[in-house]
């Protein structure tokens, strides 16, 4: 689990990764990447209702979490990361979610 200090958890915060960060778009994500500044590395995850229902939303929210959390020792500090989930997340299989978000964020050099 992703402490309260790794997260991204307002409205505000949010909006900022998404309209001023960098993406890197996945066929079942979209990795919005913003460097914001000495705060370890925080994440935020939107999953909206075109993914399934509740159950199919909270499964897919729990796989991208627990990428994170796998990753965020090797992502550099002060990276505010928010994925987007994609329609085709919900029958994705955590491995092939892994490899997305890892080449996103290999693509946006912020792992060390």
């Amino acid at each position: 689990m992703l402490a309260k200090t790794a997260r991204v958890t307002t409205a505000d915060e949010y909006r900022a990764a998404v309209r001023r960060g960098a993406r890197f778009s996945g066929p079942n994500t979209v990795t919005y990447i913003r460097r914001e500044g000495g705060s370890p590395a925080r994440f935020g995850f939107i999953v909206s209702k075109a993914v399934g229902v509740a159950v199919t939303r909270n499964r897919v929210r729990r796989r991208l979490k627990a990428v994170c959390y796998s990753l965020q020792s090797s992502v550099e500090p002060g990276i505010e990361i928010v994925i987007r989930a994609l329609p085709g997340a919900a029958t994705s299989s955590f491995a092939s979610l892994e490899r997305e978000v890892t080449r996103s964020f290999t693509k946006a050099k912020v792992m060390s």
